[in-house]
Parts: C-alpha cells; structure tokens; sequence
C-alpha cells in the first residue's frame, strides 16, 4: 500500500503537478498507526525535499512517533530542523517529547523542554500538566506535583477527570487520605463523571492503610452508582483483606467475584495464597495455587516462590526443587525472594554446599544476593560449626553495601559465643549497639552463657 503511495508521490514530483500537504498529512497518520517509522521519516524528507508546504501538524505527527520508539534526540532535531523552514513547534509537539522524556525518566531534559517551550511563549495546556504531574508522583513529589495542580487552577485551565484521579491516586499512596478524599468531594462541583479508576485509586489507598469498612462503603456506592465493578478493583480488595488477615472475606469476595462472571487471575490467586500462609494455612493455600494450574492460569515468580515456600516449609525439598525447575522450563525468571527460600532452607538443615551453590548461581544469572540471602548462609554455616565462613560473609556483606539486621547479629553472636569466642562475640554486640539495633533477649542470653568466669563482663 505504501509502495504505491509513494510511486505517486514520486510521479507528481517530476510531472510538476502541486503535492497538497494534506494529502500527505494523511499518508503519515496511516504510517504512524502503522508503527513505520523509518518509511515515515523517509516520506517526510520527501516531502521536504519537494518542497510541500509543510505545517506543524506533519511535523507533530513525526515527532510523536520517533519520541514514542524512544529516539528523543532526533526527535529534538527534527523539531530543529523544520524550525528553519518557519515551522514552529506547539504544545502538542512539545507534549510529546515531553512524554517520551517522563517515561524514560529522563527529568533532566524535561527541564530543559521546559524552558523552550517558555522561551518561544508557548502556553501549557491541560495534557502538559497531567504530563508533568504524573511525571513528579511517579518519583514521589506530591508537593511539586500540588503546586502545578495548584497552578493549573490559576492559569484557568480546565482540570479533567484524568488529573483528578492522578492526584487522588498520588495523595493516597503517600498516606494524604484526607486530602484525597476532599479532591474526590470537588468533582461534582466541577461537573466530572467519576469513573471506575477514581474510586479504584481511592479504594487502593483505604485498603493499603486496613480501613475495610470504608473500602466496603466506597464499594457499595460504586454500584448503586451505575460503576461496574472489574478485576483490579476485586483484586485491590483481596489484597486488603488478605494484608489485614480477613481471609475469609477474601475468599467470599472471590466468590462474589466469579459470580459477576470476572475471572480470578495469577494475582488474585497468589495474594490469596500468600493469605492463607500468613495465617499458617499451607495445605489450604497450597490446594488453591494447584487449582490455579487445573483452571489453565498461568504462575507467575510470585506463585512459583509461594509454593515452593509451602513446600520447604513441610520439609519437602524434592518437591520444592522440582517447582523451581518447572519455574525456569516455563520462562518464569526467578528471583532473589526465589533463591533466598531454598538457600534458607539449605542453611537451617546445614547442607552449605547446596545453599553455596544456590547462591552462586544466583551471581551468574546476575541477580544480587541481599541482606537476607547472606543472614541465610551466615546461620547455616554457624549450625555446622563454620564460624570462620560465616565472619567471611559478615564481612562480605559491608564491601557489598548490604546493611546488617538484628538477626545477622544474632546469628553470628550466637555462633561466635557457642565456640566460645567471647571477646570477638561482645565486639559484635558493641557494633550492633552502635548500629542502631536493640538486641533482642536471644543475643543477651547467648553472651551471658559464652562468659568465661575469669573474664567477667557486664552488659
């Protein structure tokens, strides 16, 4: 289709007949929708060469897709370039390398886009705000993010539905429900529908800080207000519910959930079998993650790991390892979480060779061991009386950056004071005081017990 537009193009070129510019505005919307980005630049530079008179629409049309592919920098050019023609850039075009700049977080050259767009005295419009507003809650900023709503406000630009709910969303994830709560309460008076995403982000933010009942309440308000009710709204629930230890809610709410004919997915799955672990429900969360596989929903890193956890936990190491292979057969990468549950496992039952092994595979598939991975191996190599290995790792972990917790202490007091190097023991019980960490009874009890009589010391 395009070869043939082109040999038009290139027939009215060399008869003299005038190229309309519409006519090829046209040919690059049908390029940019399909994704051709190289044939699209091509056809701009035919046009440029040709002479047609090109607008800012072209060149916006362009700019938009380059930047979406992720080439800001020619992007930029081009907007260089047909600047010399006497095309200007707009909002819109500006919005678009914007955009492509705030994805790749890339805030340093937002800036400076910024200061062009005040340069050539190009007013923001709406979608720049919900650009850099989004941009500044993504990193966390909820006051940068306030001002420019604040700002947008009092330059009269209309506020949608879009920017309300990016801020309800923003201020809820920081904790600001009452401030989130009295956006949503505005919208009936600026005249704005509220929409399944406004009450899920709002219904996110009661859930994550275990306000059930008014999560209940928002729920029930949705449907009497005509808002069907989808999966990430269930989903968000399940989660509160589960985080809160209500399971059985959680397992209600499913139900509910199939009746309205909304499939559970690999997430609600999982955060229910993660439920029923927190309250010490293997077997039944273990059924459930089967009944997932039966129902043809594929696991993902996080339903792998929790059953592989289950099985470890009952001792079933075959099992767990045979998880674990499934895991990787199926593409699904596993993760630190992933490694660190059979390292652990490993570590307690003092097979330090397997645990070691785990860990360095980990290395080669690049994935970093952390404060817990460490702590794992330090315990399992003080049961199997390897003290030395486990200062080595101690100190491992400080030329890695990893910050020690109470239990690395503990652990490497405990095997310290059980081969009765007590001075060496104290010195880590100094450290960990000077850390910051309040020792547990565990430490204290330890310590007291490696004491030399002829070496008294008060803690």
């Amino acid at each position: 289709m395009f070869d043939k537009c082109f040999e038009v193009f290139e027939c009215m070129k060399s008869n003299g007949i005038e190229i309309e510019e519409r006519s090829c505005f046209v040919c690059l919307l049908a390029l940019k929708k399909s994704c051709q980005v190289e044939l699209l630049l091509e056809f701009f530079e035919k046009m440029v060469e040709a002479n047609v008179g090109l607008s800012v629409y072209s060149m916006s049309v362009v700019v938009d897709l380059v930047c979406k592919r992720g080439d800001i920098k020619r992007g930029l050019e081009l907007i260089q370039e047909v600047s010399g023609r006497g095309i200007r850039a707009n909002v819109v075009t500006y919005n678009s390398v914007l955009d492509a700049c705030i994805k790749v977080r890339d805030f340093a050259r937002v800036d400076e886009i910024l200061c062009l767009i005040d340069k050539d005295g190009i007013s923001r419009n709406a979608a720049t705000y919900n650009l850099l507003i989004d941009g500044h809650l993504s990193r966390g900023k909820i006051e940068e993010a306030e001002r420019l709503f604040e700002e947008m406000g009092e330059r009269g630009i209309q506020m949608d539905i879009y920017v309300y709910t990016s801020m309800i969303n923003g201020n809820c994830r920081s904790g600001n429900l009452k401030r989130a709560f009295a956006l949503f309460d505005e919208l009936p008076e600026r005249g704005l529908s509220v929409n399944v995403h406004t009450y899920g982000a709002l219904l996110n933010g009661l859930c994550k800080v275990g306000q059930m009942e008014a999560a209940t309440i928002l729920l029930n308000e949705m449907q009497i207000n005509g808002i069907d009710l989808n999966q990430v709204i269930f989903n968000t629930l399940i989660d509160g519910y589960c985080n809160k230890g209500m399971i059985d809610e959680a397992i209600k709410l499913q139900d509910v959930m199939v009746n309205k004919g909304i499939k559970a997915d690999v997430y609600t799955y999982t955060t229910m079998a993660s439920g029923l672990c927190k309250l010490k429900r293997a077997d039944e969360a273990k059924e459930l993650l089967i009944t997932m596989v039966d129902k043809g929903v594929v696991p993902n890193m996080v339903s792998f790991s929790t059953l592989i956890n289950i099985y470890c936990k009952e001792g079933n190491v075959v099992e767990a390892k045979r998880v674990f292979q499934d895991m990787e057969k199926k593409g699904v990468r596993p993760s630190t979480v992933t490694y660190n549950i059979l390292i652990d496992y490993y570590s307690k039952k003092g097979k330090m060779k397997e645990a070691k092994e785990l860990k360095d595979e980990m290395e080669v598939k690049r994935l970093r061991p952390d404060v817990y991975t460490y702590t794992s191996l330090i315990h399992g190599n003080c049961i199997v009386c390897e003290v030395d290995a486990a200062l080595k790792l101690f100190s491992e972990m400080q030329e890695k950056g990893l910050v020690k917790n109470v239990v690395t202490y503990t652990a490497m007091i405990s095997g310290l004071s059980k081969e009765g190097r007590s001075d060496e023991a104290f010195q880590l019980y100094d450290d960990m005081i000077d850390a910051g960490l309040m020792p547990d009874e565990t430490v204290c009890s330890t310590l007291i017990s490696s004491q030399h009589v002829q070496n008294p010391r008060k803690l």
